[in-house]
């Protein structure tokens, strides 16, 4: 005898990329603890089913971001959740060029019609007041020109907090994570919400 199943196949949700630096890669912590797979989770709890890949790379660059863009956000994704450029700031690069290279990676994810989430980064104060203001001007700057919503600071309520950091200061504990999705949550929701 053969049964045969009325229940319509489960479809694949669809896919985000989360592209990123070690702070997407989750460095030093177990990968169900980094940002993305906790917040594929919190979404799911508000009944959004996404699949977020991690697409992030401990110790890129801007420039590293843009370099693999092309493999590590294949045709498919349905929204980039794009979180570059501590590193350069960390390395005090020239502002100009990380602003240069995510208008590159920005203005290819638009050709691709890839809608993107930019996840904002704060300079370091010891860097001084020009660069601090140079920096920090990238993401809104960039969101407005490609009218792509921002999260202005990936670390708020984590950056400077000893309790939420690992040991080098800079990168979140569990519980660190825990504060960033948290908050993050709510503005992607809103924005996995805009692409269906």
């Amino acid at each position: 005898m053969v049964v045969v199943s009325s229940l319509p196949a489960r479809a694949e949700p669809p896919h985000l990329v989360a592209l990123g630096d070690s702070l997407t890669a989750g460095l030093g912590l177990e990968a169900q603890n980094a940002y993305p797979a906790k917040l594929q989770a919190a979404l799911a709890k508000q009944g959004i089913d996404m699949a977020i890949d991690n697409a992030g790379v401990s110790g890129d660059t801007t420039d590293g971001g843009l370099a693999r863009l092309d493999w590590s956000v294949p045709d498919g994704t349905k929204g980039v959740l794009l979180e570059l450029g501590a590193n350069d700031m960390l390395r005090g690069a020239d502002p100009g060029q990380a602003r240069a290279n995510l208008d590159q990676i920005l203005a290819r994810l638009k050709q691709r019609n890839i809608p993107v989430l930019l996840l904002g980064m704060r300079a370091a104060p010891n860097l001084g007041a020009d660069y601090q203001k140079a920096f920090d001007a990238i993401y809104p700057d960039l969101a407005a020109k490609y009218q792509v919503p921002l999260y202005p600071f990936f670390l708020d309520g984590v950056a400077g907090a000893p309790k939420l950091n690992q040991a080098d200061g800079m990168h979140p504990t569990a519980e660190g994570v825990d504060v960033i999705v948290g908050r993050l949550t709510p503005v992607a929701a809103a924005f996995v919400k805009e692409l269906k």
